[in-house]
């Protein structure tokens, strides 16, 4: 009896476990599913509020309305971030995001004979990437975690020595920040997949936000390089 007691203990915890384990399967595609279809929206609506910068040829706000205005709506949507008024803030920092944006792709088309081009390029370039990364990603299935603390440093440093390049104007630093800021984009759209498919990340909100803005800072840190080294005046 005792032996047949532990059978049946046994085949019940192993359908127990399958279910576990599907149900986990299942609630990493539907993070996944809606973090691409936010993305896909956010990323419409912001190209949209750039358009509209443009048609309007607004001055860009400037450095304190832009860092103000981005850590601002970023808090607010991490504070909502389980709940409804989390996605109006998506929107809002996108939008916003999207309308600083405008006036910098307005001064590449005044600025170069070939700025449609270099415009172009810098999206086409920022497309392949996060299409690539992200399909590796999914299809290796490999855990990137491992980068965590190296992208939170790197990011930082990267920020400082941007606000320095801007403020004392450096442009040798401005072109270094970019092509840090290109490959710390590019590791960070790694790890937030593979944070996704492996159950680190579960809030396809707080997701969105950190694949926007590393395609953000992706597309205009390829802009300016390909501005410098390919821009004709």
């Amino acid at each position: 009896m005792r032996y047949n007691h532990s059978v049946t203990q046994s085949s019940i915890a192993k359908p127990s476990i399958a279910q576990s384990s599907g149900a986990g399967i299942l609630a990493t595609h539907r993070v996944l599913r809606n973090t691409y279809l936010l993305l896909s929206m956010t990323l419409l609506f912001s190209a949209g509020m750039a358009g509209v910068a443009m048609t309007l040829d607004l001055p860009h706000p400037g450095l304190i309305i832009t860092l103000v205005g981005y850590f601002g709506l970023l808090f607010l949507t991490h504070r909502f971030s389980h709940s409804a008024l989390g996605i109006v803030f998506v929107f809002a920092l996108t939008g916003f995001m999207g309308m600083t944006l405008g006036p910098i792709l307005n001064m590449y088309l005044k600025a170069f004979a070939n700025g449609q081009q270099l415009i172009f390029m810098a999206l086409a370039g920022t497309g392949l990437t996060f299409l690539g990364l992200s399909a590796y990603a999914l299809v290796t299935r490999k855990d990137f975690s491992f980068m965590a603390g190296f992208l939170m440093t790197g990011i930082w440093v990267a920020f400082f020595a941007g606000l320095a390049a801007l403020l004392f104007s450096v442009p040798a630093l401005s072109l270094a920040v970019s092509a840090m800021f290109v490959l710390l984009m590019a590791a960070m759209i790694l790890f937030q997949t593979s944070q996704i498919i492996h159950g680190g990340e579960t809030n396809y909100i707080l997701a969105t936000v950190t694949l926007y803005v590393s395609l953000y800072n992706l597309f205009t840190s390829l802009l300016q390089l390909l501005g410098v080294f390919g821009g004709d005046d």
